[in-house]
């Protein structure tokens, strides 16, 4: 089992809750830590996860969970809802890159994902899920690729690629009707030739 059907499993599952992404994330900065807070845990991994309750109306939250080094099981560590999520920085709007950026209410944490592409994943629903759920206050999106705030790129990819296709196919009928047309034509001046030299043949004495 992967690790984030195991986090879904057991962290969303047993609360009546669907786990929509997750994604493994380092802190770009180091957090200060509390002298006395530290020691006996060791080194962890740090997964960022996005749910939704199966009960309407549906509440979506935004959950960080940690593995410690040596368990096989995930622990549920901070919990914000949707609408406390304030801002989410894409850090460059221009390239694929893992660092991103989630402001709260009372929170605010930089990250870096295992890769740009997980990363991306991730942004693109957490931003279609945020135009589905968030009534009131929509987070603000900054320094994202344009081709993740389309909601789900892969469908629009799809619907782009059908597209494409139509538009081809459609080009090739046109080019195959103007050739039908110009042969007609020339089918049609052929006859009107044949017929008028017809008519000279009969009308000679």
């Amino acid at each position: 089992m992967s690790a984030k059907s195991a986090i879904n499993k057991e962290i969303f599952a047993p609360h009546d809750e669907k786990m929509l992404a997750a994604i493994q994330v380092k802190r770009r900065t180091k957090k200060k830590i509390p002298f006395l807070a530290t020691g006996g845990q060791g080194d962890y991994m740090t997964y960022i996860c996005l749910s939704v309750t199966n009960k309407k109306p549906c509440q979506v939250s935004i959950t960080k969970v940690k593995q410690f080094e040596g368990s096989s099981s995930f622990v549920k560590r901070s919990q914000w809802t949707i609408e406390q999520l304030r801002q989410v920085n894409g850090i460059d709007p221009n390239r694929d890159c893992p660092e991103f950026d989630l402001m709260f209410d009372n929170a605010f944490d930089q990250w870096v994902a295992s890769s740009a592409g997980e990363k991306c994943t991730f942004v693109q629903i957490l931003h279609h899920t945020c135009q589905r759920y968030s009534a009131d206050r929509k987070p603000e999106f900054v320094s994202c690729q344009s081709k993740l705030l389309g909601g789900n790129s892969i469908l629009h990819s799809a619907a782009d690629s059908v597209t494409s296709a139509v538009q081809k196919a459609s080009q090739a009928l046109n080019e195959r009707g103007e050739r039908l047309g110009r042969a007609e034509e020339k089918t049609g001046d052929m006859m009107n030739s044949a017929s008028s030299l017809l008519t000279q043949l009969t009308s000679l004495p």
